[in-house]
């Protein structure tokens, strides 16, 4: 090597296997035997992931870093010759994936150091790679507690011209497992033919996808089963057991280029029909004494308590509650208190730009039975034959003290108060006071040349 005798990245303790949020320590050593000119000494810490579409390949189509820090021990200056050691420490991520190594692409984690020299000289690099261990809590998979079953029917064609159907069921006795426990599978298969099926077989598989621009998938059987036919019109029950040897864990998330899935796959040779059981390969055993977690359902809002509406009116009192209906109250002790009706809210102060509008009849007692329920004047006989009567103005003062000015004179025709006959009649055929009389024609009216009475100054008197 030159002036460069010893190279060398040693771990604290010979550590190899680290976890998410552990830090990683040890030295750097270097011997050299003559001087060396150099602008820095850098340790390099990285996580990253690459993929390909060949088969051990290490030329990356696609790349991805999980995190990279590096840390400058020495600064630009000689290495004098002799032997030389560096300590660095780095700290973990707590969100690094596991390593993994296959076919198509892996997932590395390594620790470089790098001598950069001045320009026209050879620079010197080492690296020495380290594995990260994600921990997998199988108690933390939603309904990992529960069984993984599947079912299919397949029709069953023999002798050209005779056919029939087969039934296939299968669950596993569980749905998350750790290398050295047992996986129990059951199947039910039933024949509704004339000829015996072929054998059945149980296989651990792993699915490895490497997402690419056009993904590539790794399929590998781990462990496989195997177990007899079944005769024509026959239902057999065929139960095995597959040990879980050491592998790679479940990946829960979709994102990372790589991602690994295991699943049992249950089928018969003759007639082919399969099915899968998904499962999930951790590091820590489903405790069957633990809730399994289930995604969070948001609370449902409390139902509101309308209060109870006032009635029509404000002076009516409130109805009595009826006998039978004590009872009831008493039996639903839970309902809300009766709320009090609010009384009616008093009228606004009329400003000079508001219409007038009718006031209570309750409170002049001389205007009641102006108008009807709808709002509409009664009509008299006189007045749907087309004839008006003469009346006066101050009979539609909705206030008190409200009138309008009128000329007397004696020529003319004067306000009268109608007879008995012509008086109008409400909705019941009940004769109305002469209050609630029509209001002027004043076409006919002597004085064309003063009109009536405006809204605001109607107000303002």
């Amino acid at each position: 090597m030159g002036k460069l005798q010893e190279f060398e990245i040693t771990f604290n303790n010979n550590k190899t296997v680290y976890s998410p949020g552990e830090s990683l320590s040890g030295t750097l050593k270097i011997t050299i035997t003559q001087p060396i000119l150099c602008k820095a000494i850098k340790v390099n810490c990285q996580g990253f992931c690459g993929v390909t579409s060949k088969s051990n390949d290490t030329d990356w189509t696609d790349e991805e870093q999980y995190f990279s820090s590096s840390v400058s021990i020495a600064d630009k200056g000689t290495l004098k010759e002799g032997e030389h050691i560096f300590p660095f420490k780095f700290l973990l991520p707590a969100a690094a994936p596991a390593s993994f190594e296959g076919l198509y692409g892996q997932i590395i984690y390594r620790v470089r150091a790098f001598i950069e020299t001045p320009r026209f000289a050879k620079d010197y690099k080492i690296e020495k790679p380290f594995s990260m261990l994600n921990i997998l809590n199988l108690n933390e998979v939603p309904g990992i507690q529960e069984r993984s079953s599947s079912s299919v029917t397949k029709n069953f064609s023999y002798s050209l011209m005779k056919n029939g159907t087969v039934v296939l069921n299968a669950e596993s006795d569980k749905r998350g497992y750790i290398a050295g426990q047992i996986i129990k599978v059951s199947a039910e298969i039933e024949n509704k033919s004339e000829k015996s099926t072929g054998h059945v077989v149980a296989s651990l598989m792993q699915k490895v996808t490497y997402n690419t621009k056009k993904p590539t998938y790794d399929l590998r059987t781990i462990a496989e089963v195997e177990g007899p036919g079944v005769k024509g019109g026959n239902k057999t029950e065929w139960k095995e057991k597959i040990i879980v040897p050491t592998l790679h864990q479940s990946s829960l998330t979709d994102g990372n280029l790589i991602h690994i899935c295991y699943y049992i796959h249950v089928y018969l040779k003759r007639p082919e029909a399969s099915l899968t059981l998904p499962i999930y390969i951790g590091n820590i055993a489903v405790d069957p004494t633990r809730p399994s977690p289930s995604r969070s359902v948001p609370p449902m809002p409390a139902p509101r308590n309308y209060p109870t509406p006032a009635p029509a009116s404000a002076s009516a009192p409130a109805p009595a509650p009826s006998p039978a209906a004590a009872p009831a109250e008493s039996a639903a002790p839970n309902l809300p208190p009766r709320t009090t009706p609010k009384p009616a809210p008093k009228p606004r102060p009329r400003s000079a730009y508001a219409s007038p509008s009718a006031p209570p009849a309750d409170l002049y007692p001389e205007l009641s039975g102006l108008a009807n329920y709808n709002g509409e004047m009664a009509k008299s006989p006189q007045h749907e034959s087309g004839s008006q009567a003469a009346v006066s103005p101050n009979a539609f003062s909705y206030a008190p003290g409200l009138s309008f000015r009128q000329k007397q004179n004696s020529s003319g025709p004067s306000a009268l108060p109608l007879s008995s006959s012509s008086r109008p009649q409400d909705t019941n055929g009940n004769q109305m006071s002469s209050s609630a009389s029509l209001p002027p024609n004043y076409r006919s009216s002597e004085y064309p040349h003063e009109p009536p009475p405006s809204y605001e100054d109607s107000c303002n008197i």
